[in-house]
C-alpha cells in the first residue's frame, strides 16, 4: 500500500513539474507541409496602369536536418501592362523545386529564417495569344517556354501546432521571356503540417 501511495504522489508530483513543459515537435526530419502563397509583384497598383501584378502558389515542403527543407510546387503570376486605355495581360504559369537553408531559429522553434534557392520552368502567354488588338495594332511579343531560377528569404511563424505563417521576399529570374526576365515579388502564405 505505501508503495502505490508513494507511485501516485510521485507521479502527480512529475506531472504539476511539468505542466506547460510539453512542447510539439517541429522540424522534425520528414515532416511534411502544403502552402498557400499570394504575392505582389514589381510592386502592386490596383488602378488602371502599368505594374498591376500579383502570383499566387501551392507548394509541398519536406523538411530535412535542422529546419532545412525542400519545396516543391506551382505558381500562376499575372502582370498587366498599360496600352492606351486597355490592360494587355502576360501570364506565366512556373513549376519549381529548390531547398531552403535554416540561417536563424529561435530557440523554442516558433520562428525560422530561411534562405532558398530553386530551379524554375514554365510557359509565357502574352494577352492570351491574341496578337491582334481592337485598334488593329499587333502584339510583337509571343507566347515562349521559360526557364531559370528564384532566390527567397523566408520567414516561418508558428500560429499553433500544424500552421505556420510564412512572409516571403524572391527574386525570379527567367530566360525566355519577351517581356521582363526579373521579377521582384513579396508576399504571405499559410503552410499547414500534414504529417507528424
Amino acid at each position: 500500500m505505501r508503495k502505490t501511495m508513494y507511485r501516485i504522489i510521485v507521479l502527480i508530483t512529475l506531472c504539476l513539474v511539468l505542466i506547460g513543459q510539453a512542447q510539439a515537435q517541429r522540424y522534425l526530419p520528414g515532416q511534411k507541409g502544403f502552402q498557400v502563397t499570394a504575392s505582389a509583384v514589381d510592386g502592386f497598383n490596383l488602378k488602371n496602369g502599368d505594374k498591376q501584378a500579383f502570383a499566387v502558389g501551392l507548394a509541398f515542403s519536406n523538411y530535412r536536418n535542422f529546419g532545412d527543407h525542400w519545396v516543391f510546387g506551382a505558381e500562376y503570376l499575372q502582370k498587366k501592362h498599360a496600352y492606351k486605355d486597355i490592360l494587355i495581360p502576360t501570364a506565366q504559369f512556373t513549376a519549381e523545386g529548390g531547398y531552403f537553408l535554416n540561417y536563424f531559429a529561435s530557440p523554442r522553434k516558433t520562428f525560422l529564417f530561411s534562405i532558398g534557392l530553386s530551379g524554375m520552368a514554365g510557359y509565357e502567354t502574352v494577352n492570351w495569344g491574341k496578337e491582334l488588338l481592337y485598334d488593329g495594332s499587333t502584339i510583337e511579343n509571343k507566347d515562349a517556354i521559360l526557364y531559370g531560377g528564384a532566390l527567397t528569404l523566408e520567414i516561418e511563424a508558428f500560429l499553433s501546432d500544424r500552421t505556420i505563417l510564412l512572409i516571403h521576399g524572391r527574386e525570379r529570374l527567367l530566360f525566355g521571356s519577351s517581356i521582363n526576365k526579373i521579377h521582384l515579388q513579396v508576399g504571405v502564405g499559410i503552410k499547414f503540417i500534414i504529417n507528424d
